[in-house]
Order: structure tokens, then C-alpha cells, then sequence
């Protein structure tokens, strides 16, 4: 058995970005550590995309919901702390991926004044509630933490190293399996290649794309639940993202076991 491994070290090209910029651009939306590559974007990613966003006069939305999950060899970088992008990005934090409590559906937005207005705006129009124990819930955990920020006794220290565990174990267990992991560098979900397993599906819907073909014969037959990538793609890629699933990490040591002996199993057959 030779272990063999992909890393989440895509990037955008420079050129392709800046033709996607033009005098009709209002906005872009971007996802660092990003859902479901895991990549983490760098600072000089980043750079290259405040350098668009100024020359266009175009504002930015940062999705950075998954801030805390970054591992070693890899550092978060706000692009709202880069020269000139302050006073044109919306950052956007999530409750439920900072604290592992995704059923209270409590997030955040830091921006400027004039920006953050509107968003109250929306936000008044179309939120009946949020529940104000779980917000100061929030409120409190967020100053704890950042007291001891890069102390083992911080949250988001102590969950990232964790996590970090869990991605490698869940990665050696799908290479064992024959599949081939992109290893992430953010976040706590894994691309997985499974072109190898050549798995015949001809008798499925033809109109699907092979992932979501292979996630429901998967879960139909195996037992093990994944998701398919092509949904997160335009048309246009489908055909480049349709080998592989995503496969989420952040789950009890139990449950690894129990994806191991699935796996172990099915490559017996």
C-alpha cells in the first residue's frame, strides 16, 4: 500500500481573475478557509484581490466563517486589514462553526457604518428573532476566548489541534481504502478523489453527475454519508469536480471507527 495524497493548495489565476473585473462589478464574494476545498487563501492572494476590488471600485464580501479551524503551516489573513479594504468589505463570522452550535443559527458582520446599515436593513425585514441568551451565550465565549488567545486553554486553539488529528486520520483511512484525499489546510470538511474505485453506476439516472450518483449509492448500499461537490460548481466545471465527494471530519472518534470498517469492508468485496 502507497499512501497518496492531494493538498488544497489551489489558486486563483491572476489573469482570469482580473478578467472577470469590469465597470459593471459591484461585488465579490469570497471563502477563506474555503467550503469545501479547505484552502486557505494567503496573504498575497489576498492582495491580489484588494488590488481588484480598488481598481474597480467594487465592494467585498469575506466569508469567514471557518476563521479558527486553520492548521499548522497556514495562517488566516482578513482581507478587510489590507490597505484601502476596510471601508469596502463586509466580514462575515459564524456562532455556529466558532463554537460547534450550528443549530442556533447566530452569525456576525463587521464592516463599516455605512455599510452595516443596510445590512440592518435587510436584516430587520427578514429575521423574525434571534434569541438574546444565546447571543450573550456568544458574546461571553468570544471574550473568554480571546482573553486566552494561543493558550492551550483557548477554544479555538484546543478545537483546531483536534481537528487537525481527525483530518489526518480520516485522510489515512480513505487512502487505505484506495481513495485520494485533498488534504485541507482549513475547515473540517475533505475532498476525496474516488476515481480509482471505478465504480460502475450505468444503471443510475444518466442526467446526474457521477457525484451525486456515487453519494447515493453510497449511502444506499454502504452506509456512509457524503456530499457531492458538483453542487457547489456552475455547470461550466462539473466535469472537473464530479470525481470527487466531501467528506466531513469533525465527528466523535466512534464514528471514524465505524467509517474505517465500512471502508475496510467494502475494498474486501
Amino acid at each position: 500500500w502507497q499512501p497518496t495524497h492531494l493538498f488544497a493548495d489551489w489558486f486563483l489565476d491572476p489573469d482570469e481573475l482580473a478578467g472577470k473585473f469590469n465597470s459593471k462589478t459591484k461585488a465579490i464574494i469570497i471563502n477563506t478557509p474555503n467550503n469545501p476545498i479547505g484552502k486557505v487563501f494567503t496573504k498575497d492572494e489576498l492582495q491580489m484581490i484588494a488590488d481588484l476590488c480598488i481598481k474597480h471600485d467594487t465592494l467585498c464580501f469575506s466569508d469567514e466563517v471557518y476563521e479558527w479551524l486553520v492548521y499548522r503551516g497556514h495562517q488566516h489573513v482578513k482581507i478587510a486589514t489590507l490597505p484601502g479594504m476596510w471601508d469596502r468589505t463586509v466580514t462575515i463570522g459564524s456562532a455556529g462553526k466558532t463554537f460547534s452550535v450550528t443549530g442556533w443559527k447566530l452569525g456576525w458582520s463587521i464592516g463599516p457604518e455605512h455599510l452595516m446599515k443596510h445590512l440592518q436593513t435587510v436584516m430587520q425585514n427578514s429575521l423574525y428573532t434571534c434569541p438574546t441568551p444565546l447571543q450573550e451565550a456568544v458574546a461571553q465565549g468570544l471574550l473568554l476566548n480571546y482573553e486566552l488567545m494561543d493558550q492551550p486553554e483557548c477554544y479555538f486553539t484546543s478545537l483546531a489541534d483536534e481537528l487537525e488529528g481527525k483530518r489526518d486520520r480520516l485522510a489515512a483511512i480513505v487512502e487505505e481504502a484506495g481513495m485520494t484525499p485533498v488534504i485541507p489546510e482549513g475547515g473540517y470538511f475533505m475532498l476525496v478523489d474516488v476515481t480509482a474505485l471505478n465504480q460502475d453506476l450505468s444503471h443510475m439516472d444518466e442526467d446526474e453527475a457521477y457525484d451525486y450518483k456515487f453519494v447515493k449509492w453510497m449511502i444506499k448500499e454502504k452506509k456512509l454519508a457524503a456530499i457531492p461537490v458538483t453542487a457547489f460548481v456552475g455547470e461550466e466545471s462539473t466535469k472537473d469536480f464530479e470525481k470527487y465527494i466531501r467528506l466531513c471530519f469533525i465527528k466523535q472518534d466512534g464514528t471514524l471507527d465505524a467509517a474505517r470498517s465500512i471502508l475496510k469492508s467494502w475494498t474486501k468485496v
